[in-house]
């Protein structure tokens, strides 16, 4: 593939499935942000400041709990940590670009939109990645405003079946990794584990419960996964 096909025109076609995807699971952090009494200002501002999804349901699973907001800012920080290596990935496919363009790249990266990006063959493009991210963007404020607006108008049913936007975009970030490597669903566990014992016996308080097992974690990756590439070498 020649370097000039990834156009602003090329960015917008591969951002449809992003935008078809966030919508509606924008919808749900709108709606469940109403639930926990967050104004629909303050709901906007989530999503256009922070644009992180899981960090985003997170938080209002914290805050519904009563969590401090430091405990809050720092959760969502360690959970944010890897978009500092997917930013750095796609930095150095980045051709003739202007650091001026960095921060808004950098910003609008998320799992997703990464994903897209590294499937590309040859050097990226700004226009490229700015109308992938930035129209994927755009339905996730929009979704979280619709959602916010016109959720409530929903079904009983489907507002209820929309509180599981967290857990299923979670799913479908671990479950295709998980099936690549049996070290990534080792750490899942030991995640998991961590958060279920501070929980239960409370060492910790509640809010530290997901910072702790994101350290542990990560901490058990570096081994596990760097074990696994140098087996991919031999």
């Amino acid at each position: 593939m020649k370097e000039n096909s990834h156009s602003f025109k090329k960015g917008f076609v591969a951002g449809i499935p992003l935008v078809i995807g966030y919508f509606p699971v924008a919808m749900a952090f709108g709606l469940l942000a109403k639930t926990v009494n967050i104004s629909l200002l303050d709901s906007c501002l989530f999503s256009l400041i922070v644009f992180a999804g899981a960090s985003q349901f997170m938080a209002l699973d914290l805050i519904k709990a009563g969590i401090a907001t430091v405990d809050i800012v720092l959760a969502t920080f360690l959970l944010n940590l890897r978009h500092l290596m997917m930013s750095a990935s796609l930095a150095v496919r980045l051709t003739d670009v202007k650091k001026s363009w960095l921060p808004f790249i950098a910003f609008g990266i998320t799992d997703e939109s990464f994903s897209v990006a590294s499937l590309q063959q040859g050097k990226l493009s700004v226009p490229f990645l700015l109308a992938l991210q930035g129209f994927s963007y755009i339905s996730w404020v929009g979704g979280t405003f619709a959602g916010y607006l016109l959720g409530t108008a929903l079904p009983l049913s489907v507002q209820s079946a929309l509180g599981v936007g967290l857990y299923a975009m979670f799913t479908a970030i671990l479950v295709p990794e998980i099936k690549k490597s049996a070290n990534i669903l080792c750490l899942a566990l030991i995640a998991g584990v961590i958060y279920a014992a501070n929980s239960y016996f409370q060492v910790l308080p509640s809010g530290w419960s997901l910072i702790i097992s994101i350290i542990f974690a990560s901490l058990a990756g570096l081994f596990l996964l760097n074990d696994e590439a140098r087996e991919g070498q031999l």
